[in-house]
């Protein structure tokens, strides 16, 4: 066989199910070699899209996306999404072709050294020289991108290697496992925790990648200490507990701030420092801070480690909460029962455009618990991750270590490829919407049903409130919007614009129910972004 063919059977012993991308001259026998193997080659409409597709796929798999380009820009466009997968930690594998080796030494059509534009936004980037060291190559770049702390990686595929005959086999597949944490540090962690008055628990991303979501709630529950979630970790402690006080990181005083500001120990479970600055929740650095995770704590000012218990976090919880004393009463209830009066306060609201607390009622109320929000970057982000209320990690998908604009459409499709089953909904403003808008004809030609969500102020609604806060006026934020219904339907979608107040949730059910993507226009009221500037300004702790 050839060395395109011996790689394509090392991504079928890696359990690759999908490669999304685009072909190009210089992978042709990589593509042709796809057309005898399982792997689904999904072609979408540019790399970034394909990339993003990998990563969502990667952060709700936990196995590594694979995406494919081909060299030069083909490459380039793939960079975006492969560093938003590399700093939200998704497991991910990018894949490129590159001309023939005896023209990488000089100046060359579409030449560039992708294997050190790469290094620096994924953990591992590499270059194929000869067909043998295949079976070595693709093994590391998953064995990198899957390992804590999970992220991207890279292979250059030249076009003359790819075609060169090989004799070789892929290498068995082994997955690491996380080591037990030290009886010690767990002992220490226990006796912190005990003696501690007011303790409170930051929940990262961590414990959903390595699926102790469960062993948190059933220690947060124990031990009777408030869990605060970063925005990627909505859902790790249902909503519904009476520990949840939902999410941290709106980088303003909130309630969960007033929380922080009272706790004189944080416990941070699976925290990655790349969602949440520390000097955000821990400007006085006088707090004691206990790390728990697989992985040693970044280096920060505002994050020093009493106590460190690596290894694995669900082991990790349960021999603490063993040794470690339950706290009684609650003091932090108040703020879990201010927040849930702000969430139900616009429930009924008749306004029009819609306030964004009015659309994540409606939304929120006509979706399933286990289904699925993509969430894109922009205002929007900022009220989803506060007031969704998710009950199960995974079903609220926000980019907060790239936080790169443009996820949410593109990710929505891998989302529903990974979960056929359940619904899943893009939410975006006007502006991510059309960033990666084209791969709207991606999910139509592979009949991937989803719901896209366009909150609608026709500008760059989060610049322009943090333009007003800081200088009281806006500068170049305001752009116009085709007619997003009329476009819809150009690609054979379904279309609808919430016209009036009280539209919109029957809207959403009769999106939902269709069997082919539908996008939503629903104008949205940002006014409200500076009320709660003001409203959070003004916010007296209440405890």
């Amino acid at each position: 066989m050839n060395a395109a063919q011996l790689f394509v059977k090392c991504l079928e012993n890696e359990g690759v199910e999908y490669i999304f991308g685009i072909p190009g001259e210089e992978n042709l026998d990589l593509m042709d070699a796809l057309l005898d193997s399982s792997i689904r080659f999904v072609t979408t409409r540019h790399e970034q899209g394909a990339a993003f597709m990998a990563d969502v796929y990667g952060r709700l798999t936990g196995r590594a996306g694979v995406c494919l380009s081909t060299l030069g820009p083909g490459a380039t466009n793939l960079v975006t999404g492969v560093a938003d997968a590399n700093l939200d930690h998704a497991p991910v594998v990018a894949i490129s072709g590159q001309a023939s080796t005896d023209r990488l030494h000089k100046e060359s059509h579409q030449v560039l050294d992708l294997e050190k534009m790469f290094a620096p936004i994924t953990k591992y980037s590499s270059r194929v020289m000869m067909p043998e060291v295949i079976p070595e190559v693709v093994r590391k770049a998953f064995k990198v991108a899957q390992t804590e702390k999970s992220g991207a990686t890279f292979i250059e595929f030249p076009e003359n290697i790819a075609a060169m005959e090989v004799d070789e086999v892929p290498l068995p597949v082994a997955h690491p496992v996380a080591p037990e944490p030290s009886r010690l540090q767990v002992e220490r962690a226990a006796e912190l925790i005990s003696e501690a008055r007011n303790p409170i628990i930051l929940a990262g991303n961590g414990v959903v990648r390595t699926g102790a979501w469960k062993h948190l709630t059933d220690f947060a529950e124990k031990l009777n200490i408030p869990v605060a979630n970063t925005f990627m970790a909505k859902g790790v402690v249902p909503f519904r507990s009476r520990v949840s006080l939902a999410s941290a990181g709106l980088q303003a005083n909130d309630y969960v701030s007033c929380g922080f500001s009272n706790a004189d120990l944080v416990i941070c479970v699976g925290y990655d420092l790349v969602e949440y600055h520390p000097y955000l929740w821990h400007p006085t650095r006088d707090r004691t801070i206990i790390h728990v995770d697989q992985t040693p704590a970044e280096v920060d000012e505002h994050y020093t480690v009493e106590v460190g218990v690596l290894g694995d976090i669900k082991h990790s919880l349960m021999e603490i909460a063993e040794l470690a004393t339950p706290h009684h009463g609650h003091p932090m209830r108040a703020l879990r029962e201010a927040l849930i009066e702000e969430m139900n306060r616009h429930r009924d609201d008749a306004g029009f455009p819609v306030k964004p607390q009015k659309i994540i009622w409606d939304l929120r109320t006509v979706l399933d618990l286990s289904d699925i929000v993509v969430c894109d970057v922009g205002a929007h982000k900022m009220w989803m991750a506060r007031m969704f209320r998710c009950e199960y990690p995974n079903t609220c998908l926000i980019s907060n270590g790239f936080a790169s604009m443009g996820i949410a459409v593109p990710g929505a499709i891998a989302a529903r490829m990974v979960h056929p089953d359940r619904n899943v909904v893009a939410v975006t403003g006007d502006a991510g919407f059309l960033m990666n808008s084209q791969e709207i004809e991606t999910a139509m030609r592979l009949k991937v049903p989803i719901v896209i969500l366009i909150w609608n102020d026709g500008g760059y609604g989060l610049i322009e409130w943090k333009q007003m806060n800081q200088f009281k006026r806006t500068s170049h934020v305001d752009f116009t919007n085709p007619d997003f219904v009329a476009y819809a339907e150009s690609f054979g979608a379904r279309g609808y614009r919430v016209e009036k107040a009280g539209q919109l949730a029957d809207i959403l059910k009769d999106a939902l129910a269709q069997p082919t993507v539908s996008i939503v226009d629903c104008p949205v009221d940002y006014t409200e972004n500076l009320k709660l500037t003001e409203q959070l300004g003004k916010l007296v702790c209440p405890i």
